[in-house]
């Protein structure tokens, strides 16, 4: 009897480690191949962002497509925010900036925020949700995690209106969903090589604007020099890039 017992023990955990063994390797070919995706292309939802796709400033529909890495404590990115959405208001339609996650390790509240946004995305508001982050980063940069979440949870109620549902809003923030969405973007700057924030890209170019640089779209050379920064710059920007996309 003990033999009996003893060998249906031991296939019972031979049977129990292969289940095991398979969920490791399934896991692991659940990690995302970034060269299957095209950076330069809206990205849709799929297993791999936590089926949230792309997030869009502007009409998807723009010919002239810029990409944002950016990271919602970095304080570059919360001083070009208002003066991209100004700019999308600007050329109405002629552009959209797609925004992803690229968080700086060194931020303490950088994680949480992107996950506050990604949550109030998961209801319709990250657009807005975005905006207040931006606009009011020193209020939350330096919280501690005892009182992060209400304020986080205080700004989703601004951002819906009081429309949203807030509690389902905090769970959304520690769901793996959110999580995921966080670690694709990040693992999709990485692999197109961001090394900081704010990162702009066109056609696959970085719009540096720690300095003087340039690009090259449709075969026309747009430059700038360090000076580019202000609203009007960027909008001028913006739209040097929509006329020589369409050879204007």
């Amino acid at each position: 009897m003990n033999k009996i017992l003893g060998a249906i023990i031991g296939i019972a955990t031979v049977v129990l480690l292969g289940l095991a063994t398979a969920s490791i390797i399934d896991g692991k070919s659940k990690i995302a191949d970034f060269t299957k995706y095209d950076a330069s292309s809206i990205i849709k939802a799929d297993d791999f962002n936590g089926q949230i796709s792309d997030h869009i400033k502007g009409s998807a529909d723009a010919p002239v497509l810029i990409f944002e890495y950016a990271d919602y404590q970095c304080p570059g990115c919360a001083s070009i925010n208002p003066r991209i959405n100004k700019a999308i208001e600007a050329l109405d339609g002629k552009v959209a900036v797609i925004y992803r996650n690229f968080l700086l390790s060194y931020h303490q509240n950088g994680t949480a925020a992107a996950s506050a946004a990604e949550a109030a995305g998961l209801q319709g508001y990250w657009k807005e949700y975005a905006n207040i982050l931006f606009a009011k980063q020193a209020e939350w940069e330096d919280l501690k995690s005892s009182t992060r979440t209400d304020t986080f949870k205080k700004y989703f109620v601004e951002a819906s209106h009081g429309q949203g549902d807030a509690d389902k809003f905090v769970e959304d923030m520690k769901s793996d969903r959110v999580a995921k969405k966080i670690d694709f973007d990040m693992g999709l700057g990485k692999y197109i090589n961001v090394e900081a924030t704010p990162a702009l890209y066109v056609d696959g170019q970085n719009i540096n604007w720690s300095g003087a640089g340039s690009i090259t779209v449709n075969g026309k050379v747009i430059s700038w020099d360090s000076s580019r920064g202000g609203e009007k710059e960027l909008t001028g920007l913006f739209t040097d890039i929509y006329n020589a996309k369409m050879g204007l």
